[in-house]
């Protein structure tokens, strides 16, 4: 499934999800609390996305040790 389609579900689910806290505001403190958590989860998906990049990065070669001085006797 594409990253895209992924993150408009999931900014779609919070959206629905704060409009139903506004029109039906939760009874007590508790059910606010409780509804934060997926709410900030989704938005935070929404906004980062999978984390995972499309194009594979290639690993940078190890640097090589500066050159040596040669010794003098």
């Amino acid at each position: 499934m594409s990253s895209i389609l992924i993150r408009v579900v999931c900014g779609l689910l919070f959206a629905a999800m704060a409009l139903g806290a506004i029109v039906h505001p939760p009874a007590n403190l508790n059910q606010g609390l409780a509804m934060l958590l997926p709410g900030a989860m989704l938005l935070n998906f929404a906004i980062k996305g999978t984390g995972r990049s499309v194009i594979q990065r290639k690993r940078a070669p190890a640097p090589s040790p500066p050159p040596s001085e040669p010794t003098r006797s």
